[in-house]
């Protein structure tokens, strides 16, 4: 069992068939959500807004395809719909199913296919490593490998699946996050643990800088194993969204290399989160990376643009691969060995960790390279 599978209470399914995909979920308890904040909200995102309040969900319904956004009063209906038909095949309240989409922006959902979906998953339901997997497919757009996590503790387990490669901004992205935990944890203090991990995790990851219309991540706690100290949970939690997170950034459309940020030194938390996100967002950045060109000079530039205040003359700056560190800039000096910083931009991975001598805070972010497969990706997106 890899992640949602390995949490008590946890059954799951899903299906794929072409670019049309279907995932179930059930797990009743205490729940928490956390949306894109682009105003052009697709419909399932409205009403689980309005859903989420309640603090319980029994299971979730998601589709790959279409993401039913920028489709109206039609749309809303047509995700009320498919919690009442999963609703059905499930024997809960509709209003306890928590309901996803992703895919293609304005364009209807075909409810006749959801429906005969649902009525071919959900017999299917188990708690089994070949069943996690099947979910985890079954929200996948253009990625290419599904994404889990599990993290385990002594008293309680977190785990979760994941959906994202493209459309993917510091708000979250073109991002469907389903966390589930057993531990024993209230609406409120759920809900306030997941918007700090998503803020931590998710909302630091860039692959293009989009946001999309249907992020949703929800988490929702069956509550099997009892309470449990809500710091540690905090922890696990955020360890869980940060496995996934890197997920999506390795898997980012067109990417040959996980591009990690982290800045430390910064005047807090907030202002290191930001530098962070502005470097990993940077086009030339990305490109650089891609073409293994160590143009450094990039990273201190797109830091200056963050709105951050420091001196830009007190920063450190360094290059890795994960395992071996080359100096770039010492206190405000150049000193590069552009040979050996070549080296490091080699492999499958490129941190670079920017001190900027300026305060305690720090924070990390992650991204992709930029590269002419995201181009042909996205420039045949809906042909």
């Amino acid at each position: 069992m890899k992640s949602i599978c390995g949490v008590e209470g946890v059954k799951a399914a899903g299906v794929k068939e072409g670019k049309y995909g279907l995932t179930l979920i059930h797990a009743e308890g205490t729940a928490a959500g956390v949306f894109t904040s682009n105003i052009m909200k697709a419909p399932p995102v409205v009403l689980m807004q309005e859903r989420i309040v309640s603090g319980k969900l029994g299971a979730v319904i998601a589709n790959s395809g279409c993401a039913n956004a920028y489709t109206g009063d039609r749309g809303y209906q047509d995700a009320v719909t498919m919690a009442e038909i999963a609703s059905g095949e499930l024997g809960m309240d509709a209003s306890e199913v928590g309901v996803a989409s992703t895919g293609v922006i304005g364009r209807y959902l075909d409810i006749p296919l959801i429906r005969r979906q649902v009525m071919e998953v959900a017999p299917r339901l188990e708690r089994s490593a070949p069943a996690e997997i099947q979910a985890a497919r079954g929200i996948m757009t253009t990625d290419l490998f599904e994404k889990h996590a599990l993290v385990q503790r002594e008293a309680f387990s977190v785990g979760g699946i994941t959906k994202g490669s493209g459309m993917i901004a510091p708000n979250m992205g073109t991002m469907l996050a389903f966390i589930y935990t057993d531990a024993d944890i209230s609406a409120i203090d759920l809900q306030a643990s997941l918007k700090l991990a998503v803020k931590r995790t998710f909302n630091r990851v860039v692959v293009d800088g989009d946001e999309s219309t249907n992020d949703i991540a929800l988490c929702t706690s069956t509550g099997l194993r009892g309470r449990v100290n809500l710091q540690e949970f905090q922890k696990a939690l955020e360890e869980c969204c940060r496995s996934l997170a890197v997920q999506i950034a390795i898997d980012g459309e067109g990417a040959t290399k996980l591009l990690e940020v982290t800045v430390t030194g910064a005047p807090s938390e907030e202002s290191a989160s930001a530098v962070a996100k502005t470097v990993i967002a940077s086009p030339l950045v990305k490109t650089a990376v891609y073409g293994q060109d160590p143009n450094w000079g990039r990273v201190v530039a797109a830091a200056g643009r963050s709105g951050v205040r420091f001196d830009p003359y007190a920063v450190s700056l360094w290059i890795s691969d994960g395992s071996n560190r080359a100096e770039l800039v010492r206190s405000g000096e150049i000193v590069v060995d552009l040979a050996l910083a070549k080296s490091l931009m080699a492999g499958k991975k490129v941190i670079f960790e920017l001190d900027l001598n300026a305060g305690d805070g720090s924070a990390t972010a992650w991204g992709c390279d930029l590269t002419e497969k995201y181009v042909e990706i996205n420039g045949r997106y809906t042909t």
